[in-house]
């Protein structure tokens, strides 16, 4: 059996109680790649698909999330920089529902103790559907 790298999951798996941008959208920089005149890095590129890597700041709504787990990061590989949904609450956090998600398990390792940590990665955003945050995957194939 082979097990892909990044495993696809559905959006109620992975932001049960929904999701909201709290940040922008911005470029992933490589730090694997060499600097360019000007110091600076270039943007990464997704290995699978060719496209730059773009990340945005993420709410997870889910009340028994932990300190460390309630703020994260989610990368969309994309041509250009993705254009979150219009934000039709009175909130500053956007919702969000996330198509095409993955996760990677990776060690976080940078603490005084190991730990299992997930890079989440989509291929769009889009606005919840039915002003449901639990309803937004109801598309996805389980």
């Amino acid at each position: 059996m082979a097990v892909s790298r990044r495993m696809p999951v559905r959006m109620a798996d992975v932001f049960p109680d929904g999701a909201y941008l709290v940040g922008e959208f911005e470029p992933v920089r490589d730090f694997h790649a060499e600097r360019r005149a000007d110091g600076s890095r270039p943007q990464q590129v997704d290995k699978e698909t060719g496209l730059a890597v773009w990340q945005v700041p993420v709410l997870d709504a889910d009340p028994e999330a932990g300190r460390r787990d309630k703020t994260l990061t989610v990368k969309i590989a994309a041509e250009v920089q993705p254009v979150p949904p219009a934000n039709k609450t009175d909130s500053p956090f956007t919702p969000v529902s996330f198509n095409g998600l993955t996760v990677t398990p990776w060690i976080d390792d940078s603490g005084a103790r190991a730990r299992l940590a997930y890079s989440i990665r989509a291929t769009g955003v889009t606005s919840p559907s039915g002003g449901d945050m639990r309803s937004g995957d109801k598309k996805e194939a389980a």
